[in-house]
């Protein structure tokens, strides 16, 4: 391996390969819908894991620069506002910015014990937690990362803020719903609680009833510096500001907390974390740097230069000529294939399960949907295994059909309760339909009461999705059900929200933190979008909401995804692959789906 130490992100060989690479940015490329920043079970424990829930950075030898290539390019430093939660922002901001908690590849919470003293629910009833924060933890430009920071996150994520008309009332948005002034990121956890600052150190959240999953509040990079919205808007202190405040006060601080930290500027985008922002080259790369600010052990390497490179060719090619560490690129059987071929060269290649996984989600409020027969014979008739075996196979020679909307493989409660759907059985859909009164017309598609059973799967414009809806088509044609592709570039930003659609094929991120399920399954949840409404589904989510008890969460998960199984509602079918490589003279790479393959960088030690 060549020694790398002392290139630039502008150096002559690494430029060769990002001018081949065209880089774009991956955002939605896949057709995802993300809801967080989040990953699979399984995954290791930091190096810094101290056994007790509390991670610490380890001491790692100094060692040269590591050059990483990844999909998505670098675009804001808030990465919680709607927009900002990308690939390209969150590899940036996992070693920049300090969080309360360290979320493991297992999907635990680990008190980040290099900046909180503690994090503890002082009180049961009603649900208090209190964060304190060590004392003369600093921000790069020297200002103390303090209680400030803490509530800015909280009167962001909350959703409490809203504008209001000349008579006080609330402004409605499109979806009907109050219009906040801060365009956060979804956060149910924020939102049930008040925050305040008892003393510098010290932020108290109250809630308004029991909430499980607190831990995720102001997890992947949330805390932002509140000195620095106050520099920019005048405000002296955003912790006089509270969701009733003067409107022009909270209008200067949500603008530029919606837009002032988009791109790169090295006055206003100061680090809490190991490393700080270096340098951008826009769409091109980031040079992190290490934060001589930084509370805890240095981490391992000098800098870290993360550039994207959309094209998995380009990106194979720098690791083959050494000019690349690492690479993350898109799921991809050629370029696996190509990686694979490395072995020889010193690249190591890797692929698991990912957080992401493809779903096709009924409409209840289409007619069709509303006979259960339907539904069942639909499920009936697509091959999920052979889904499987021609888009993630090819990569990941282990996958296999999900079997589960609320666990993930490997999770320790997972359970397949989809053993009879998705089996590609034909003759089964069609005596499901026959039984029905449904019949066979001469197009050998079924009619009922004058109405062929016809049906539009919608998504994005993605190739993958493409190839799902094809092989759907090729399933069903057998089994009397005709499938209609209805691919729709702006599907996810412009139709899927208002619930415009019959059926809708998406890849979404699934996460350790369980209560996001009732947004989607609820009756009325935000991210309902197919109207879908169980009672029973209904009170196990509320229990997987509010009950401290493991067991009786998990219970009432199991208790949910048997449910939502036997209406037929949503039927996953596999997990979309994660794949990367490294040298094999760099230690401690290890892919974290939930916050990406740099949630550890810090830790890596190179040779």
């Amino acid at each position: 391996m060549k020694n790398l130490r002392g290139w630039s992100a502008g150096a002559a060989a690494l430029g060769l390969v990002l001018v081949l690479a065209a880089c774009t940015d991956g955002g939605n490329a896949g057709g995802s819908v993300g809801v967080g920043n989040e990953a699979p079970s399984g995954g290791p424990s930091p190096a810094g894991a101290n056994g007790d829930g509390t991670y610490n950075l380890p001491e790692v030898p100094a060692g040269p620069a590591i050059f990483l290539a990844h999909p998505s390019a670098y675009t804001a430093y808030n990465s919680t506002v709607v927009g900002g939660d990308t690939l390209g922002n969150t590899l940036v901001l996992n070693q920049a910015l300090a969080d309360p908690f360290v979320l493991d590849g297992n999907g635990a919470y680990l008190r980040n014990a290099d900046v909180m003293e503690s994090v503890d629910v002082t009180s049961e009833d009603p649900q208090v937690v209190t964060y304190r924060i060590k004392p003369d933890i600093m921000w790069s430009d020297g200002v103390l990362w303090d209680c400030d920071d803490f509530y800015l996150a909280w009167l962001a994520a909350s959703g409490k803020a809203v504008v209001r008309d000349s008579e006080g009332e609330p402004v409605m948005d499109p979806q009907g719903e109050p219009q906040p002034y801060f365009d956060a990121a979804r956060n149910p956890g924020a939102a049930r609680a008040t925050g305040e600052c008892t003393d510098n150190v010290t932020f108290v959240e109250t809630y308004d009833g029991p909430f499980a999953d607190w831990r995720g509040n102001y997890a992947q990079n949330a805390i932002l510096p509140a000195h620095v919205v106050e520099q920019q808007t005048g405000v002296p202190d955003v912790t006089q500001l509270t969701p009733d405040s003067d409107a022009d006060d909270l209008q200067r601080v949500a603008d530029f907390w919606n837009g002032g930290w988009n791109g790169y500027e090295e006055g206003i985008m100061p680090a809490s974390g190991p490393y700080r922002i270096d340098s951008r080259e826009p769409d091109r790369s980031v040079t992190l740097s290490r934060n001589e600010q930084w509370a805890g052990n240095p981490g391992g390497p000098e800098r870290m230069v993360l550039s994207s490179i959309a094209e998995g060719d380009a990106a194979v090619q720098g690791l083959a000529d050494q000019n690349l560490n690492v690479a993350v690129p898109r799921a991809d059987a050629v370029v696996a294939q190509r990686l694979r071929r490395l072995a020889d060269q010193g690249v190591v290649f890797e692929v698991g399960g990912g957080p992401t996984v493809e779903h096709l989600d009924l409409n209840f409020a289409n007619p069709l949907f509303q006979d259960p027969a339907v539904r069942r014979a639909l499920f009936q008739c697509i091959d999920r295994d052979d889904i499987t075996d021609t888009l993630a196979r090819p990569i990941d020679p282990q996958a296999q059909p999900v079997g589960s909307l609320t666990y993930l493989p490997g999770e320790p409660d997972y359970e397949d309760v989809y053993p009879d759907q998705g089996t590609g059985d034909a003759e089964a859909a069609k005596q499901t339909l026959e039984v029905a009164g449904w019949a066979l017309g001469p197009d050998n598609v079924y009619t009922k009461d004058g109405q062929r059973l016809s049906l539009q799967i919608s998504h994005a414009a993605a190739p993958r999705q493409a190839e799902i809806v094809e092989l759907m088509q090729l399933h069903c044609r057998e089994a009397g059900i005709e499938v209609i592709d209805d691919t729709d570039a702006g599907f996810l930003e412009e139709r899927l929200e208002r619930g415009d659609f019959e059926a809708a094929l998406l890849a979404t991120q699934r996460g350790p933190l369980k209560s996001s399920l009732a947004s989607r399954y609820q009756t009325n949840g935000e991210r309902n979008h197919q109207g879908y409404s169980d009672p029973e589904v209904d009170k196990a989510l509320e229990l997987v909401q509010t009950e401290g008890s493991e067991p009786a969460r998990g219970d009432a998960l199991s208790q949910t995804d048997r449910l939502i199984a036997e209406d037929h509602a949503s039927l996953p079918l596999f997990q979309v692959p994660d794949m990367w490589a490294y040298s094999d003279n760099v230690r401690g790479v290890h892919m974290n789906g939930w916050a990406g393959i740099t949630w550890n960088a810090a830790e890596w030690e190179v040779d």
